[in-house]
Parts: C-alpha cells; structure tokens; sequence
C-alpha cells in the first residue's frame, strides 16, 4: 500500500506527517529544527528518501538543509562532516551561499531596484520562499528567493548560482515588493516541454523561459491590477500563486492580489475566472491530481483582513475550471474561524482518490480523502503553517 507523506513549514520548525494509502491514522515527526522559521519543505521527484527545507532566521540567516532518509535526519550540504556550525551559530562549508549576480547577462548592473515613488532601493538576499527539486536529477533544485531572483544548484544543495537572466531582464529594476516582500514565490517545471519553466513574484507578475532559465518574457497579458500605476502594465501585477496539471501544461491556474484567473496558452493571455467566489482575493490555488479542470481555492476575506469571510472556513472548488464554483466545508468550522491560508499551504497527492491538504496560519493541517467533499484535521495546534507539500510514495 502506498505511504503519503506530508511535509509541513512552519514558523517554529518542520513537521513531517505520515500514513498509509487509507489516509485515516498519521503520524506526525517534528519538530525538526524547533523555533526556526521553515518557510519551504518539498521532496525530491526523482528520488523519495531525498527532501530539501528552507530554514531562515533574523538572527543567523538562511540555511538549506537536507535529508536522504525521508525526512528523518537532515544536514546542511558542504557542511563539514561532524562540524554543523561555528561557535556564532552560522554554517559551515558552502551551504549558505547565495550571492546575487549584480551584472547579469546584460551587463549592466542590478543593484537596485526603483518603486513607484521613484526612490532606488539595494536588492538584498533575505529568505528562500520556494524550493522546486528538478523532476529527473535529485541533485537539481531551484530556489525562489526574496529579494526577487531564481538560484539552482546541480550539487545535492552545497553551492547555489544566480539563473541572473530573470533579473537582467529590462523590467527587473520595476519590480516591487508585495505586503510580504518582494519574493519569488512560485516555480512551475514543465513535464513535456523541455526547459520550460514558470515563476511569479510579488509583486511583478509571472514571467516564462523556454530555454532552462537563460532568457524570461513576462506573460501577463490579460491581468488588470487597479492599485499600480498602470493597470495593465507589463510587470507590476501581485501574483499569489500558479499551479498547474502536468497533462495540460498550457493550461494555468492564477490566484492572484484580487481575481482569480486562467491561460490555456502558456500565458500568453489570462482571463478571469472568479465566477461567483464570494471574494476573489486569497493566496493558495491548486489542481486535482487527475482532472485537469478541477481547481481549489480559499477565498479570504480582503487585502487587508486576512481571514475567511464571516468567520467560515470554506474551500470553494470548480469541476469546468472556473466560473462555477461549489462551496465545499463539511468538516471546517464555520463561525469564529479566522485564521488564514498562505500562498504555498495547500497541496494534493496523486492517489486514485485525490487526497487536498491545506495548513492555516492557526497551526491546523486539513485533509480531504474525497477531492474536497469532507475534511478532517490530520494534526492541530502547530505554529502557523508557512507551507504544505506531499508526496505520495510506494
């Protein structure tokens, strides 16, 4: 019977969550990495025992850690064997090495970029917001960081290069930073076309390469954001979240600052699917793993109060890929709830049954057995929950 493992960011440490292919009893490890802020945990696709995780602190940094035991022991790769840190609490070895290329392929350098107000802001390195482990090689993984860029290391995680064409693209010096920052958040590699790859920053929009990462086009054509200069400009749109199937890869799913959308052209043109959501802003999107059609989302109440509307947790899915959506909260408390939903808590396994999962920012891990129809909390009273992540293993 197959294992689905559940891999849990939260403010203070990672969770990793366990069960059989029923789904009913979990176990639950953690925390690892206790009082540290996890703001990604996701699992290699070519490799199961093999997981990366994001761990950051105000204090000492960013660190990458991995595990090649499923989650059961982690280490910092390029660290020393036997030597984990300096006597001040950093590592050691090469693992938190992330150095912004300031020429790019342009030549020109991007040492800053400019906001609405026209003041020059330096570009920083704060935080890795999105790790995405290559689908063929368990030693190729991307990372989304904030200050916007993309980094990818070939060497299990030891050393990581800037993929510094996004930024040297004309419209980097644009970019803003969204209420949450200004974080590439999102990286989508597609199964079919090779070297094709998607991101989306806030707030800049999404952006697409055909060529592995060396050269970027915007792709939002189609989106209106009423609170940036221009509402149709070509960059500067807040972008929570993309999702995908990996049948249709042309096809994508956008929830974004407000609206939610759709392109079935590789994003060469968006329109709004929002439909009849009670409110069209929130942060999580995703795709059941066998209907390409069938999308979910967590409306939130307003850009400025984070939390479902009336106090009623509810999922709202679509089975015609938006425009109509059924409000599904068997399950969810449905008074006083008001918690949120952020951008990368929601994730689906690939059982015949399609198994939603999402986390709230009130420390609770929800789980549907039925793509939706009822859910269950699998584990309560976590830090809040920065990520959700699952795989589904033999």
């Amino acid at each position: 019977m197959s294992t689905v493992r559940v891999s849990v960011g939260t403010r203070k440490g990672a969770f990793v969550l366990t069960s059989d292919g029923k789904r009913e009893k979990w176990d639950v490890s953690g925390p690892h990495f206790a009082g540290w802020e996890m703001y990604h945990l996701k699992g290699s696709p070519a490799d199961p025992n093999r997981l990366y995780a994001s761990q950051t602190s105000g204090w000492f940094g960013q660190i990458i850690q991995r595990s090649d035991d499923g989650g059961k022991t982690w280490f910092q790769p390029g660290t020393p064997p036997g030597e984990t840190t300096t006597p001040e609490g950093m590592p050691k070895g090469d693992s938190n090495k992330f150095t912004y290329d300031t020429s790019a392929e342009t030549g020109k350098p991007l040492t800053t970029h400019q906001w609405y107000d026209g003041t020059q802001h330096p570009w920083e390195f704060k935080r890795v917001w999105h790790l995405e482990p290559s689908l063929s090689d368990p030693d190729t993984v991307y990372a989304g960081v904030e200050d916007a860029a993309l980094f990818r290391t070939t060497n299990g995680g030891r050393t990581w290069e800037e993929l510094s064409g996004l930024r040297g693209h004309g419209t980097g010096p644009k970019w803003q930073p969204g209420a949450g920052g200004m974080c590439l958040h999102t990286i989508l590699l597609d199964p079919t076309v090779k070297g094709r790859m998607f991101i989306a920053i806030s707030a800049a929009g999404a952006f697409r390469s055909d060529d592995a990462g060396k050269t970027w086009k915007p792709i939002n054509q189609g989106l209106k954001s009423q609170y940036i200069p221009s509402p149709e400009a070509e960059v500067g749109h807040c972008v929570h979240r993309i999702a995908q199937h990996k049948s249709r890869p042309d096809t994508l799913f956008m929830q974004k600052h407000w609206d939610v959308m759709r392109t079935d052209n590789a994003g060469e043109s968006w329109q709004e699917v929002s439909g009849n959501l009670p409110t069209d802003f929130g942060f999580v999107i995703d795709v059941h793993a066998h209907e390409p059609e069938t999308i979910y989302v967590v409306p939130i109440k307003s850009d400025s109060e984070h939390y479902p509307l009336e106090g009623k947790l509810r999922v709202y899915r679509s089975k015609t890929g938006g425009n109509e959506w059924e409000e599904l909260t068997r399950g969810l408390p449905q008074s006083n709830c008001f918690v949120n939903v952020l951008r990368d808590a929601m994730a689906v396994d690939s059982l015949d049954k399609c198994g939603i999962y999402f986390g709230t920012t009130g420390g609770q891990v929800y789980a549907s057995a039925d793509a939706g129809d009822s859910w269950a909390p699998i584990v309560r009273d976590l830090p809040a929950v920065l990520s959700v992540e699952v795989q589904t293993l033999p």
